[in-house]
């Protein structure tokens, strides 16, 4: 399942062009649940990609720097240790 929250975001299609209405300080949120495939490639000369798919064909790519893609390996295998979760 794959979810998206827009806060107070506008579009228009026009002519089967989307154009984005309103100001440009606006958020999203996505979210996927169900992740049936993830993986963690290269990004550019600078980065880290993670890219997660569900079996829906729904996919989310995250580019992290370095020392972002270190901390979270490290938050991983801190649950590792302190929780359940991987029993």
């Amino acid at each position: 399942m794959f979810t998206l929250d827009f806060d107070a975001l506008s579009f228009e299609l026009k002519d089967g062009a989307v154009k984005h209405m309103g100001l440009s300080n606006k958020a999203v949120t996505a979210k996927l649940y169900d992740v049936a495939d993830a993986d963690a490639r290269v990004f550019g000369d600078e980065r880290v990609k993670l890219v997660f798919a569900d079996d829906e064909g729904n996919e989310v790519e995250v580019a992290l720097f370095p020392e972002q893609a270190s901390a979270l390996k490290r938050q991983i295998e801190s649950l590792e240790g302190e929780t359940g979760v991987f029993e």
